[in-house]
């Protein structure tokens, strides 16, 4: 014997819809009061300000795309900016050609002669990242700079091609107010132990898996 269907709920008459979206939008607000309490809390204790070291590390794209970022957030701002590239250099790029379009803003300098493995040639890779140092050294000791980018500088120290203690000590001893960025992959653990900010980009999936190539405007 078929049982009966059980019998439908009434239809929510307009009134009752209205009620219920009320409620809805009534504890959202009130959620949203409560956040905005605790964040308010939280940022009345945050009224310093310095200037910070940010390493930007790990095996994912984009450390160095994050960091150019910041660098056209100081030109928005009018603040001068200093960027060394000290593994970039044999290849022209587009945002090193946008960049040098603020001459008053921004210093770049692309003192890389390509990646390891096509110079072949250590004692030329590290003749190469102590000029790009010297370079570097002088921006982190001029305070006009308010903030110095050393790109790819992790993977000049992973290979030994600069003392790492002498990068570190002249990191330290940089105005007190200037920013700096450290990109490339593996950091070195004191360099992040130094760091105030240390974002690690992670892979989960790249097209060069699939076979295909840097395009313009995505890698250069």
């Amino acid at each position: 014997m078929t049982e009966p269907a059980a019998p439908k709920p009434p239809l929510e008459t307009p009134a009752e819809a209205a009620e219920s979206s009320e409620s809805t939008d009534d504890r959202h607000a009130a959620k949203m009061r409560k956040k905005k309490a605790a964040r308010d809390r939280m940022m009345a204790g945050k009224d310093g300000q310095k200037g910070v070291l940010l390493v930007h590390t790990g095996p994912g794209k984009g450390k160095t795309t994050a960091s150019l970022g910041m660098v056209l957030r100081c030109i928005g701002h009018g603040m001068p900016v200093g960027i060394v590239q000290f593994i970039k250099g044999a290849m022209d790029t587009a945002e090193r050609r946008v960049l040098e379009g603020f001459p008053d803003l921004v210093t770049i300098r692309a003192m890389g002669e390509g990646f390891t493995w096509e110079t072949q040639d250590r004692a030329r890779d590290v003749a190469a990242a102590e000029q790009a140092w010297d370079v570097a050294r002088g921006m982190l000791a001029d305070p006009k700079f308010a903030m110095v980018v050393l790109d790819e500088l992790n993977v000049v120290l992973r290979y030994g091609y600069l003392p790492l203690d002498r990068v570190l000590e002249a990191i330290a001893d940089r105005p007190p107010m200037q920013h700096v960025v450290v990109t490339g992959r593996n950091a070195a653990e004191p360099m992040i132990e130094a760091a105030d900010l240390v974002t690690e980009m992670k892979l989960v999936k790249h097209p060069f898996r699939s076979g295909v190539k840097g395009q313009k405007g995505l890698e250069y």
